[in-house]
């Protein structure tokens, strides 16, 4: 199965202009046209952790459908991760991974025609990232061969500060995410195992993406060996 998958932190949906505005996101989201959409900064912060992103607006707006991740109604996601599947497509098998660190964190994984894709926003240190990248290998096990990690790994260094995965997950970055309006960092970027194939994967920078988020969203075609 060949399967487009986009990663974007969506900042809360508040773009460079400070304005919050998910109609914006989802216009992006519409010309990535991935198959699989993981969110990161999905939700609000605090209180309840309400969604940034209406869930009217995403079946009105968009051929997408939330995958079941939340634990509450009022969130599309946990711990800010999210994922949207096009309609049609089936998740096979969700998950939630717990992840260590100072703050709260979290990231989520949904098997599809037999691809595990885990989506993550790891931690601003370097020393719990490194804890974090050991748990989501961890969960995923036997799995690792046959799994796809995107997200915002938060990870300035081009080489360096993926130890972790580095006998068991291929690193890469398709482009400079942020911040959006001038791009000088690859902080979102992806992971995958020895029968994942990457066919192709890139940057999208047509508007208004330089402006909704402060990062750029992340896709690639993948498919399983």
């Amino acid at each position: 199965m060949r399967l487009k998958v986009a990663s974007y932190n969506i900042h809360k949906a508040v773009g460079f202009d400070r304005r919050r505005r998910p109609e914006r996101i989802l216009s992006v989201l519409n010309t990535v046209n991935a198959d699989l959409v993981v969110l990161q900064e999905a939700d609000l912060r605090l209180g309840s952790r309400p969604t940034a992103l209406p869930r009217f607006l995403i079946e009105q707006d968009t051929d997408y459908e939330v995958v079941d991740i939340a634990e509450t109604d009022v969130s599309i996601g946990w711990h800010g991760n999210a994922m949207l599947l096009r309609r049609g497509l089936v998740a096979e098998e969700i998950n939630r991974i717990e992840l260590p660190g100072l703050e709260p964190r979290g990231a989520v994984s949904v098997r599809i025609g037999g691809l595990d894709v885990v989506g993550a926003h790891l931690g601003l240190l370097r020393r719990w990232r490194l804890l974090q990248m050991t748990a989501i290998l961890q969960h995923l096990g036997d799995r690792a061969e046959h799994s796809l990690v995107v997200g915002d790994f938060n990870e300035w260094s081009a080489r360096n500060g993926f130890e972790p995965w580095a006998n068991r997950l291929a690193i890469a970055s398709p482009g400079r995410s942020f911040p959006a309006i001038r791009p000088v960092a690859g902080l979102d970027r992806y992971a995958h195992g020895a029968r994942v194939h990457i066919l192709e994967s890139g940057i999208e920078t047509r508007r208004p993406a330089h402006i909704a988020s402060d990062h750029l969203p992340m896709w690639l075609v993948a498919e399983r060996k």
